[in-house]
């Protein structure tokens, strides 16, 4: 199914940010929330894994329900996670779009990468484990 990517600031984000391995931010920012009636047409129960495939990539993630959120769209905190599936480049800005992005999402077995791995993937170091 396709959606609308929005992402931004949540509070527990936010709480979390000075300390970006820890467990508290990669659950916080691996979290895609969304409307419970694209759950249901998913076959998605709360925290259920989802692939969210963007502009530039893939990453699993865990889907959550929020009545925040429109159908039709996903609300992604920022973070690796968010980082990992849309384009680096910032327009001369200094900050990437992350606003309005058409991503596909389906339903995995697979587990979220840590915070660790996704670095890892993207030629990172993993340090402070």
């Amino acid at each position: 199914m396709t959606f609308l990517m929005i992402t931004g600031r949540t509070v527990n984000q936010g709480v979390t940010v000075e300390n970006k391995t820890s467990a508290a931010y990669a659950v916080e920012t691996s979290t895609c929330f969304m409307h419970e009636f694209d759950m249901l047409e998913l076959g998605l129960a709360d925290n259920d894994a989802v692939r969210v495939t963007g502009p530039c990539g893939e990453v699993v993630m865990r889907a959550v329900a929020s009545p925040e959120v429109g159908m039709g769209t996903i609300f992604v905190p920022y973070g690796p996670y968010a980082n990992h599936i849309i384009a680096a480049g910032t327009h001369s800005t200094g900050m990437p779009d992350f606003k309005s992005h058409e991503v596909a999402l389906e339903p995995t077995d697979e587990e979220p990468k840590t915070v660790h791995e996704l670095m890892e993937d993207l030629g990172g170091l993993a340090y402070d484990r």
